[in-house]
């Protein structure tokens, strides 16, 4: 098992809060960033039992589902200022410096 997968579980759990103010505030970006928050940890998953050019394909798509879920809280932040959490952006960035270590 990758040592980043127990990351993104945790980063899930703590980005709970937050996703209940977003979609409280924007259902529509609320159900987009659980998306995206959920493919991350389900193309790692997938993507840990998998070989050759299937593997890269799935740590790909779980970059980009990362971003997309960082983006998502940017644009919260952005457009209803709900600031991103300190830690839970650490994360992020984390995951994501991995992920991009994993498919270069």
């Amino acid at each position: 098992m990758l040592r980043i997968y127990p990351v993104i579980l945790d980063t899930l759990a703590a980005l709970r809060p937050e996703l209940d103010r977003i979609e409280r505030r924007d259902s529509d970006l609320g159900r987009q960033l659980r998306r995206a928050a959920a493919s991350v940890a389900l193309n790692v998953a997938e993507g840990m039992y998998s070989r050759g050019r299937n593997r890269a394909a799935r740590y790909h798509s779980a970059l980009g589902s990362a971003r997309e879920t960082l983006a998502c809280l940017e644009v919260a932040q952005a457009l209803y200022a709900m600031p991103v959490e300190g830690a839970v952006r650490a994360r992020l960035d984390e995951i994501i410096g991995t992920l991009v270590r994993l498919v270069a």
